[in-house]
Parts: structure tokens; C-alpha cells; sequence
């Protein structure tokens, strides 16, 4: 498995250890799935609540900051052989983190890691747009965050 980090925002750096966090976090939600993924590439983005803001135009047509977009690669898309079969792309803006962490009372890392789970959930198929579909992704994530020793992000 191939975790690709990128750091656009050095605020990032405040988080001790952040590339460390993300692969665990990608590699225990990847192992958390009765999916085959461990020939497979995931890129996750550090940056800033501007350039999410930018991104979340592009791609979604709202114009404003969110915490995570996660972007699928899609599932017919050619791989030569013997390379990683790209998952998709995870984007986390620090500034929206950063507050709600704050407002709900978790630390920076328990919340980053938790989204990096969330959005690589996303980009195995997972969803949350009916109430089943979630009640499925939420225990899902909080069984991945407990064997990382996060405690459940929706208490």
C-alpha cells in the first residue's frame, strides 16, 4: 500500500508526527473493510480553508470551507500491472479542523485522524446519505478509531 502525503499548509507542522497519523489512519481503515486493498495508493492533502474553499466550488459547487473531500478514483480506470490500484485522494483543510476540534472538545490529532478514516471510507464506497448507510459508516469508524485508540468521535 502506497499513502502519498502532501503538506500544502505548514500549519499543518504543529501536529507532531501528522504523516505518521495519516498513514496509520488510511492503513487501519483500509484493514477495518472486508475489501482487497493492499495493492493500492491513497493521496491525502494538508491545506488550508481557502484552498478547500476553492476545491469545494470546483468539484461540489458550494463555494465554502468543510473539513474533508474525499475524490474517488473511479472504479474502471486502467492500472498497468505490477502498479497500485489509486483509491482516490483525501483533502483535509486545517482551519475548519482546528475549530471544530475546539468546539468539540477532542485534540487536533484524534479529529484529523478520524477524518482521514472517514475519507478514506468514502473512497472504498462507503456513504452517509441515507440513515442505515450511516448508522453502517459511523460503527465502522468507530471501530477502526478504537484500535487506534481514539475514543468515539460521536459521543
Amino acid at each position: 500500500m502506497i499513502v502519498s502525503i502532501e503538506v500544502e499548509d505548514q500549519a499543518w507542522r504543529e501536529l507532531s508526527g501528522l504523516e505518521t497519523h495519516a498513514r496509520a489512519a488510511v492503513e487501519a481503515a483500509l484493514a477495518g473493510t472486508d475489501s482487497d486493498n493492499e495493492d493500492c495508493a491513497v493521496a491525502v492533502l494538508f491545506t488550508d480553508d481557502n484552498a478547500i474553499a476553492a476545491i469545494n466550488a470546483e468539484w461540489r459547487g458550494q463555494g465554502k470551507p468543510t473539513n474533508v473531500l474525499s475524490f474517488p478514483t473511479p472504479a474502471d480506470l486502467p492500472v498497468p500491472q505490477g502498479e497500485a490500484r489509486p483509491l482516490g485522494d483525501i483533502v483535509l483543510a486545517r482551519g475548519v479542523i482546528a475549530r471544530e476540534a475546539i468546539e468539540q472538545g477532542k485534540t487536533l490529532r484524534d479529529h484529523t485522524v478520524h477524518l482521514i478514516v472517514h475519507g478514506t471510507l468514502h473512497l472504498l464506497g462507503f456513504d452517509h446519505e441515507a440513515d442505515d448507510d450511516a448508522l453502517e459508516m459511523e460503527a465502522l469508524e468507530m471501530s477502526i478509531l478504537k484500535g487506534l485508540g481514539i475514543s468515539d468521535p460521536y459521543e
